[in-house]
């Protein structure tokens, strides 16, 4: 059974920097941050490959965020610095079992259940 649990969001201040955590359980699989906003779709903000060779990042996190992985931890992260406001979202962990690494939401089977970042200006 696959499990994911996220965790590290919380209310900053724009500028400022934050690092979610996802323990995951139940297999290695490629693994993204997605993300919500108030009123908005669900959008891809990283992906990372099983074994960390391969990233993907949103044009509006690049140079910003970085995603990342330990294996033998079972942990995924997203390491956000210089956070804006409209960074402000739900944010969830998901884990894919396709074996090209994917950006689209479908290509992930499994799921957290969210973390909330919320930024202020």
């Amino acid at each position: 059974q696959v499990q994911l649990v996220e965790s590290g969001g919380g209310l900053v201040q724009a500028g400022d920097s934050l690092r979610l955590s996802c323990a995951a359980s139940g297999g290695t699989f490629n693994m993204g941050w997605f993300r919500q906003a108030p009123g908005k779709e669900l959008e891809i903000v990283a992906c990372i490959s099983r074994i960390g060779v391969n990233t993907y990042y949103a044009d509006s996190v690049k140079g910003r965020f970085t995603i990342s992985r330990d294996n033998a931890k079972n942990i995924l992260y997203l390491q956000m610095n210089s956070l804006k406001p409209d960074d402000t979202a739900i944010y969830y962990c998901a884990a894919g079992d396709d074996y090209r690494l994917r950006t689209s939401r479908a290509s992930y089977d499994y799921w957290g259940q969210g973390t909330q970042v919320t930024v202020s200006s």
